[in-house]
Order: C-alpha cells, then sequence, then structure tokens
C-alpha cells in the first residue's frame, strides 16, 4: 500500500510540478527531494497543512485542465472465458484427450474507442486459438443490434494460445471427436458469443475522456521456425550466431489514459505463435502471462494481447510453464518500457479522427479436387486427410459445391494521426507485416494476424513456394479444398492498398 501511494504520490507531483510553481507551493517527493535542516524548520505544521490543500487542489486543477483537452472517449473491460467443463482442446492435432484442468484463466477483453466526432471502434482480444467465420459474423451482428456497430468498427483477434478450447468450426478436420465432446464445443460457443457481447457492454459503460498514447517497443524472442532447427537455437545464441529467416521483433503499444493521470489499458502486439506450452491445461500462455505482468505493474489497468503475423515465428525453446512466464515477463517489459515516460519520444499523443474499412476478398484455391479425389482420401487417406475429405462431401452431399475461394477479410483502422492498423484473417505469416510496413511506412504501419476470421494459414508468395507446413500441407487440417492459388499475397497487399487510399 505504501509503495501505491508513494508512486501515485510522486506521478500527480510530476504531473503537477508547473502548476504548483505558479501558486507557491513546493511539493516534496519521498526519498527524492527531502528539505534540509533550516528548510525544516521553517515548514511549519500550519503550513505543511496548507500546502496539503493546496497541492490538492492542484492535482484536481491539473486534471481539469487536461479533461478538458481531451478529445478521445475510451472504455475498457473483461471476461473470464475459461471453460467451466474439461473439454477438447484446440491447437495440437496430437492430443488424445479432453484439458485436464487450469494453469491460468483465459480472457475476452474490449477496449472501445471514440473520437470527437462520435466515431467509435471495438478492439476485442481473445486468448483462444482462432474462431471460425460463422462465430465472427455472429459475434458482429450481435453487437450490431444491441450497440450499433457496424462491421469494420469492430476487431476481433485471438491470441492463438494452444491451450484453449475447440471453437464452432476452427480446425474442425484436426478432431475426430464423439457428439457428446461436440455438444460442449457448440455451448462453450454460445457462452462465449454472449460473455464477448457482454464484455463490450461493460467496456460502453466504462467510457470515459481519455488521453490517448502511441509508440513501439521490442522484444527479441520469436524465431522464425522454418529457417532455424528448435534444437540448435539455443546453442546459437550462446555462441552469438545471427539466427535465419524474417522475423517481426516491434512490439506495438497504444496507451489509454485518464486524464488525471492513471494508465487505464494497453493494448500491444507482437508476432510469434502462442506455443510455449502444450500440456492438458488451460492457459493463455505467455501473451497471458505478459498482460498479468503489466497489469501487476500499472495499478489495475487492463492489458489487452493482439497477435501478429506470426504463423511461421515460434518462442523458442519451449514446452515448460516457467518459459512462458519468461516470455511473458519479456514482453511486459518491452511494453513498460514504452509505457515509462508517456512524454518521452517513444510515445506520441493521439489526435485526429478515426476511420475504419473492411472488406472480404476472394483468394482463389490453387484446384478444386473432385468427388472421386474425396471418396479415395475418406477412404485410404490419414486422419486429417480423412476429416477434410468428410467435410467437402457432407457439402456435395447437401447440394453445395466445392468451393474455389474463400471470401478473405482485410481490415483497416486509421487511428487518428497516429498508426494504421491493418488486421488480417488466417494464421498470416511474417512477410506480410515486413511488406506492409515497407511499402506504407515501418513507424506508422501495425499488422494484425488471426484477426476476424481464423480460416487457415496465410503464406507469402515465397513461402508458398517453398512449401511445407505453412505454404501447403496445413490446409489439410483446415478443411481447405487444397493450397491457395499463387497471387494470393498480391490480392491481400493490394486490398490493404486500396484501404489505404480511401
Amino acid at each position: 500500500m505504501f509503495e501505491y501511494l508513494r508512486n501515485v504520490h510522486i506521478y500527480f507531483a510530476d504531473r503537477c510540478a508547473d502548476l504548483s510553481k505558479t501558486i507557491g507551493v513546493r511539493i516534496y517527493r519521498a526519498n527524492r527531494c527531502a528539505p534540509t535542516g533550516a528548510q525544516r524548520d521553517r515548514f511549519t505544521r500550519r503550513t505543511s497543512l496548507l500546502a496539503i490543500v493546496v497541492a490538492a487542489a492542484a492535482v484536481v486543477a491539473c486534471g481539469d485542465v487536461r479533461a478538458a483537452e481531451s478529445t478521445w472517449k475510451a472504455g475498457v473491460a473483461q471476461k473470464t472465458i475459461t471453460p467451466k467443463k474439461l473439454m477438447w482442446m484446440s491447437g495440437y492435432g496430437s492430443r488424445t484427450a479432453p484439458a485436464e484442468g487450469k494453469a491460468d484463466d483465459l480472457m475476452a477483453k474490449a477496449l472501445v474507442l471514440e473520437d470527437a466526432d462520435k466515431t467509435r471502434v471495438v478492439l476485442i482480444t481473445l486468448d483462444l486459438v482462432g474462431i471460425d467465420r460463422a462465430t465472427s459474423q455472429d459475434i458482429c451482428k450481435r453487437l450490431y443490434e444491441k450497440y450499433g456497430f457496424e462491421r469494420a468498427q469492430i476487431a476481433i483477434n485471438c491470441s492463438h494460445t494452444h491451450c484453449g478450447p475447440v471453437v464452432g468450426t476452427n480446425l474442425k478436420a484436426m478432431y475426430d471427436i464423439g457428439e457428446s465432446q461436440w455438444k460442449l464445443v457448440d455451448d462453450y460457443t454460445e457462452a462465449l458469443k454472449q460473455n464477448v457481447v457482454t464484455a463490450v457492454g461493460d467496456a460502453l459503460k466504462s467510457l470515459a475522456p481519455a488521453d490517448v498514447y502511441w509508440g513501439s517497443g521490442t522484444a527479441t524472442f520469436a524465431v522464425n521456425r522454418r529457417e532455424n532447427k528448435e534444437a540448435e537455437v539455443p546453442k546459437l545464441r550462446e555462441e552469438g550466431k545471427t539466427l535465419k529467416g524474417p522475423n517481426d521483433h516491434d512490439v506495438p503499444v497504444l496507451a489509454v489514459y485518464d486524464p488525471k493521470g492513471p494508465l487505464r489499458a494497453v493494448a500491444f502486439g507482437y508476432a510469434c505463435h502462442a506455443t510455449t506450452l502444450s500440456f492438458q491445461n488451460w492457459s493463455a500462455d505467455y501473451p497471458g502471462r505478459a498482460c498479468n505482468e503489466l497489469q501487476r505493474r500499472s495499478l489495475g489497468a487492463i492489458a489487452l494481447f493482439w497477435a501478429g503475423c506470426g504463423a511461421d515465428q515460434n518462442p523458442i525453446p519451449r514446452r515448460t510453464y516457467e518459459l512462458a512466464e519468461h516470455y511473458g515477463k519479456r514482453l511486459g517489459e518491452a511494453v513498460h518500457s514504452v509505457l515509462r515516460d508517456r512524454d518521452s519520444k517513444q510515445m506520441k499523443p493521439l489526435a485526429g479522427r478515426l476511420t475504419a474499412e473492411y472488406t472480404e476478398i476472394p483468394l482463389r484455391f490453387a484446384r478444386t479436387p473432385t468427388k472421386a479425389e474425396l471418396e479415395t482420401e475418406a477412404a485410404k487417406g490419414n486422419k486429417y486427410e480423412q476429416g477434410r475429405a468428410k467435410s467437402l462431401l457432407a457439402k456435395l452431399s447437401a447440394g453445395e459445391a466445392v468451393p474455389t475461394e474463400y471470401p478473405y477479410p482485410v481490415q483497416t483502422w486509421r487511428l487518428g494521426d497516429g498508426p494504421r492498423f491493418v488486421t488480417l484473417g488466417g494464421e498470416v505469416v511474417v512477410d506480410y507485416a515486413l511488406r506492409l510496413k515497407q511499402e506504407l511506412g515501418a513507424k506508422t504501419t501495425w499488422v494484425a494476424g488471426y484477426s476476424n476470421d481464423v480460416m487457415c494459414y496465410i503464406p507469402s508468395r515465397r513461402v508458398l513456394g517453398e512449401g511445407g507446413y505453412e505454404g501447403a500441407s496445413s490446409m489439410t487440417i483446415y478443411g481447405m479444398p487444397s493450397a491457395w492459388h499463387a497471387m494470393l499475397e498480391e490480392a491481400i497487399v493490394k486490398a490493404v492498398h486500396e484501404q489505404g487510399k480511401r
């Protein structure tokens, strides 16, 4: 408690120093500006009491001035979404049993921003491996009906933790589970939708004037898993050797402050798989640990993590809870280093107006399998091929065609005079973030993957040509007809550029 009060005292002393000088009051900060003996003699009890009263007035006045200057409003809230029943876990196809317990809670969080024109956007973050298109559409429909949010104003990002539950039809072809487990999945998915809507509603209830800042830090634990053998990475690091392959170690930070001073919310991103853990317990993995670290250090603010383009990036080494805590603390420290002084060059105040755009573009598949090919795969393929074939044959039996393309979501928010926030669907490889930053501005472009619909991997043209898991074979576990057509990268990048023009 003493440390809390001391931190608050120092904060207000810093913020209102100029005002206190104007009215002739000197604020002595504990352990930082102690008075001399002579000063202490002159600082009588009556003067001390007067100073306290005037200093308090200075704090209030300082807050009132800042509140009057605030052009933003913000609201933030969270809901626990840890399954109440031990249902099937998502992320790893090798699992053979449901969850066994809980290591830490999974959360749904919502941050609402409103500009001076009363234009609003809401960022929703979920401690889940992903959500399917139908679940995303239903959430957005409910948010429109209840709160008036248009589709472009809603961004739903999944942390991609591999220690969360199966949701909707996401990765359905990967799971060979019985009807009782699918019933649990359906029940959980419905509860999830309700919890998200409630979280957004609670965030709207807390909407209040705010000062918004943005900046960027760095964290270096993400490793390109296509280019580096996991077992060799620790030794390479010890030897000081450079790891191979592209990566994105930026940590974008959006901070929301109460005009009177305290941090209320911080949203931050990182491009790395949340696969430190692979046990049978619910856990938000390192993103959850990073959020907890920030909330512990910021006197009760809510921290929201959004996953970047980390489909080909892993935290290495991994597989222990201690490592998840370690990476969480490193990421939390990267964010905290940006937050440490919001008046520094690292943090810039956000001004201007919000704009939000959303579109779905038709991404083509490389080919469409025939019914005969699917029947052969259903009879003789491995369990993932059989799952995919059965899913597509079910479409044919229902009178539907095997899809030749997919409605891919592309979204862009312009956060006033600050960053362009691009959110892309699917498991997006790092090449997209690097290219878009190069073409649109490295310091003013944020790119998230795992957003709005996690339908499968989204390889770049380079990764598609190389093949492998991210380039081709993972399409099977997602139930897709084939690999993507070679032009997918150009189609996605073009859509982002077009949104930037409007």
